[in-house]
């Protein structure tokens, strides 16, 4: 995180996306570099341990697709 200010509009560096595309697809990372995120889009911020994630081969996960929901109004 290079940034954040008052109301958690946050700047994110060297930054990527990890998109789970199914059991035939696997995982595409998208590389994003300087990102900056709306405060009101912020749920949760935690650190990465870098080397817990190296070691993880997302080659070989596989996940199942989420369910569409929708929020009645």
């Amino acid at each position: 995180m290079k940034g954040y200010d008052q109301t958690i509009n946050i700047i994110l560096e060297n930054s990527h996306e990890r998109v789970f595309r199914g059991e035939q697809l696997g995982v595409e990372q998208i590389e994003l570099g300087l990102y900056v995120v709306r405060g009101d889009n912020v749920a949760v911020i935690g650190e990465l341990d870098e080397d817990l994630d190296r070691r993880i081969d997302f080659e070989q996960m596989k996940v199942n697709p989420l369910q569409p929901f929708w929020i009645p109004s």
